[in-house]
């Protein structure tokens, strides 16, 4: 079992950035490719990003390219997400999930362990 807390949301600007960390305990962090997911009031969870077991490649959706970037740190079983340029559309509750599939894993069945979520608000 893995298990994954996520931190660093809260309430911003428009414009504004937010780095949101998951930490994660219990197996090899290495062995799971690791996503970001969002959800909104009223909304299904979407696909944000992912990053790979080495951290050599990510992926990200196509409302979030160029504003935000995945990180990981393994040694620290730890995983980022930078956001920036933040409008009110990505206010949401922020997810980030473990992944033993190979590759870059999109879609939330691929995933079988999920943290407990953190808000992100962004208003004026």
């Amino acid at each position: 079992q893995v298990q994954l807390v996520e931190s660093g949301g809260g309430l911003v600007q428009p414009g504004g950035s937010l780095r949101l960390s998951c930490v994660a305990s219990g197996r090899t962090f290495s062995n799971f490719a690791m996503g970001w997911f969002r959800q909104a009031p009223g909304k299904e969870r979407e696909f944000v990003g992912v990053i790979t077991r080495s951290g050599s490649s990510t992926v990200y959706a196509d409302s979030v390219k160029g504003r935000f970037i995945i990180s990981r740190d393994n040694p620290k079983n730890t995983v980022y997400v930078q956001m920036t340029n933040l409008q009110p559309e990505d206010t949401a509750v922020y997810y980030c999930a473990a992944s033993r599939r190979v590759g870059v894993p999109i879609s939330v069945s691929d995933y079988a362990h999920w943290g407990q979520g953190t808000q992100v608000t962004i208003s004026s």
